[in-house]
């Protein structure tokens, strides 16, 4: 049962947070490209949108693990 959890998050985790990072990614890459005096500023946002992101899939498997089996 936990292995059905798991696989259905990281399902959630990947349609989430993978497709807004790439987008981030090639914004920022785009930046730096145009502009390199931005590539401090650009790293240190890049760092906390994906902590936050890291953090937010974190809580959700967490809270999934926490809640109760579902009564039959």
């Amino acid at each position: 049962m936990a292995g059905t959890i798991e696989k259905g998050l990281g399902k959630i985790g990947v349609t989430v947070s993978k497709p807004v990072l790439a987008v981030l990614c090639i914004i920022f890459g785009i930046l730096v490209i145009i502009v390199p005096a931005l590539l401090e500023i650009i790293v240190g946002i890049f760092f906390i949108i994906e902590g936050v992101l890291l953090l937010t899939e974190h809580a959700e498997l967490r809270k999934q693990r926490e809640a109760p089996p579902s009564q039959r």
